[in-house]
């Protein structure tokens, strides 16, 4: 199977790796607006650098993989619906709903395949958590707790194009809180700080964020994030039953200390970032795309999977500028 990948900065980079490693990829053809980084890339995996996306797509590949600058996605997924090719997407598809909807047509005129990344399916922890609420090892589930917190804020330049952290950050949370729970988010009451730091303030962002979400089933969940936790990357969720109470990412990298005289001591090397904290997962849902191209699997995040977490997180950043409840209902795409 040869792949193209679109994109050779920090994630892409890091699935040019995999890919470039994986028993079923017999090529790898990479581009970069970024020539020598491409170029390097190239050389680091045994890939083939061309100059632009539509050389990609030209080289007789069987599939593609998109980790281009978020502003790209939506362009790069129709023009790969429209080639025939098979697309692997890192989220969000667009930063708003109408690209995100526009993009979603073009694949289903096509009726090309289109797979997302939301790593956090392809997580051990994430998965065990998954069968044993599903499986009514907790008895009926009441609260959901879910964490995100980045060791440092992201480049300022980076913030305008971001989305915003409910779009770029917690929709991971809004994604696997649906996955682990098969349920939907019916409501959210979401509010959020600049912490101070001008460069959030000007990008009309927030670096600290929580939202109160309501499931159709009644279950009550919080998902809180930070750019500035400086203890390490945290990404955690707590979920409780009537039965029984378990978490996720909880281990002796998690960066949290506990001042209790018996408790556990501070980590001796807390996870440093997402790559580190997520690399099996990163290298699992590659290896399912692999296995989607070749008709071996079904597709395990569709984009209809993150058009569900997009709208959670629209509903999210209008309760925080409205300050008030907002309803799924009030958001289109449904």
């Amino acid at each position: 199977m040869r792949i193209g990948l679109i994109g050779t900065g920090r994630i892409g980079s890091f699935h040019a790796g995999v890919l470039g490693r994986h028993q079923g990829v017999d090529a790898l053809v990479v581009t970069d607006p970024d020539a020598g980084r491409a170029a390097r890339v190239a050389g680091r995996t045994g890939a083939r650098a061309v100059a632009s996306a539509a050389d990609v797509m030209a080289a007789g590949v069987d599939a593609v993989v998109i980790t281009s600058a978020t502003s790209a996605h939506a362009d790069l997924i129709g023009r790969a619906a429209r080639a025939g090719l098979p697309a692997f997407c890192e989220k969000p598809i667009a930063l708003d709903l109408a690209g995100t909807l526009g993009a979603l047509a073009e694949v289903e005129r096509a009726g090309s395949v289109l797979q997302l990344g939301f790593m956090r399916r392809f997580d051990a922890g994430y998965g065990a958590a998954r069968t044993a609420v599903r499986g009514g090892a907790l008895g009926r589930l009441h609260t959901v707790r879910a964490v995100t917190s980045d060791p440092a804020p992201p480049p300022a330049d980076y913030l305008p194009l971001s989305g915003g952290l409910f779009r770029d950050c917690l929709v991971h949370d809004f994604d696997i809180l649906r996955w682990v729970t098969g349920r939907e988010v019916v409501e959210v009451y979401a509010t959020g700080s600049d912490g101070g730091l001008s460069a959030f303030r000007d990008a009309g962002d927030v670096a600290t964020a929580a939202a109160l979400l309501t499931l159709d089933d009644g279950t009550t969940a919080t998902a809180t994030a930070t750019r500035c936790n400086g203890a390490g990357y945290d990404v955690r969720m707590e979920l409780a039953g009537e039965h029984d109470q378990l978490a996720i990412g909880l281990d002796d990298r998690t960066p949290i200390t506990s001042v209790e005289p018996e408790g556990p001591p501070a980590p001796a090397k807390p996870w440093p970032g997402f790559l580190e904290r997520f690399a099996p997962a990163y290298e699992a849902e590659l290896d399912a795309f692999v296995r989607v191209v070749r008709g071996e699997l079904a597709n395990p995040c569709d984009g209809r999977e993150a058009l569900h977490a997009l709208r959670v997180a629209e509903a999210c950043e209008r309760s925080r500028g409205e300050h008030r409840p907002v309803r799924l209902a009030e958001i289109a795409g449904g």
